[in-house]
């Protein structure tokens, strides 16, 4: 599939592989997928289904067996206009799931920007830290990746959750986004993150419009390469999609299709990862295209 090939830059060359506290998560090729686990009252389209332990569990592993590599846990929403949560109310939420989670023996990451959230988290086996920020705050949170051995996801992001939507604008938004990943790799990187063990996300829907989005993962294999890095698609069931379809208001869950369909786009241009709601789905999706492609 064109794109998945071991991808030269400047000075050497993009990871092939992506690592987190001694698992390996994508050895180039096809991406792999993360299936997402929110303990949100509030998210934009799953807000308030697995708040309770034994059903976050339950889903988790539901995921993994449908071939997710890793379940993504949050416990703050990001959608546009969400209002900030505070480290307490996060804990509160996070802890009992990422616990549960460590002690069943499953494979997660914690989507956090808090320092202490990741901590309890990492103490309790996530194998991945994905920051958001993008390390805007410092490298509190790549300092305690590198402590435990576990990967770090370092994602752009124009504003903040509450405001991001209301104008974004950039002069070149592959530049910009470009640039700004690249330089939160190299801090990464400073704080001890191993050079395998880091991807970057260019923020899909994160303080951008439709045309930015796509100008983005048009860019996808650019953005790997000027990063050094994998490249992580967190696009799942986002608005844009609808707005592409010609149906802004279309409801999350009716963006199954268009998400796929993106997704294998992005698949096709050197993504490592793929942030999901529908994991077997889109694990089917991309098992038949490299059947497809090999055959070919």
């Amino acid at each position: 599939m064109a794109g998945v090939g071991r991808r030269r830059q400047r000075g050497g060359m993009a990871a092939d592989r992506f690592c987190a506290r001694g698992r390996s998560l994508w050895s180039g090729g096809m991406p792999v997928v993360m299936g997402i686990l929110n303990v949100t009252p509030d998210s934009f389209s799953d807000g308030g289904q697995f708040a309770d332990p034994a059903t976050a569990v339950a889903r988790a592993q539901e995921m993994l067996a449908q071939g997710a590599a890793l379940v993504d846990v949050g416990g703050e929403s990001t959608r546009p206009g969400a209002p900030a949560v505070d480290e307490a109310e996060e804990l509160r939420r996070v802890t009992p799931v990422t616990a549960a989670l460590g002690a069943a023996g499953v494979a997660f990451s914690i989507d956090t920007t808090k320092p202490a959230v990741a901590r309890a988290a990492l103490e309790h086996g996530a194998c991945l830290v994905n920051d958001i920020s993008g390390l805007r705050a410092g490298d509190a949170l790549a300092r305690l990746a590198a402590q435990y051995g576990a990967g770090l996801c370092v994602m752009h992001m124009q504003g903040e959750p509450r405001t991001m939507q209301q104008a974004p604008q950039y002069a070149d938004v592959v530049a910009e986004v470009g640039a700004f990943l690249a330089g939160a790799v190299a801090v990464a990187r400073a704080a001890g993150v191993a050079a395998d063990g880091i991807c970057a996300d260019p923020g899909i829907g994160f303080g951008k419009t439709t045309a930015h989005n796509v100008a983005l993962l048009r860019a996808a294999a650019t953005l790997a390469l000027r990063a050094g890095c994998p490249l992580l698609i967190g696009l799942s069931r986002k608005r844009f999609l609808g707005e592409l379809l010609g149906e802004p208001a279309l409801a999350p869950a009716d963006r199954r299709g268009a998400t796929l369909a993106a997704n294998l786009y992005a698949a096709a241009r050197g993504a490592a990862l793929l942030r999901v709601h529908d994991v077997r789905e889109t694990v089917q999706a991309l098992a038949v295209t490299a059947a497809l492609t090999e055959r070919r």
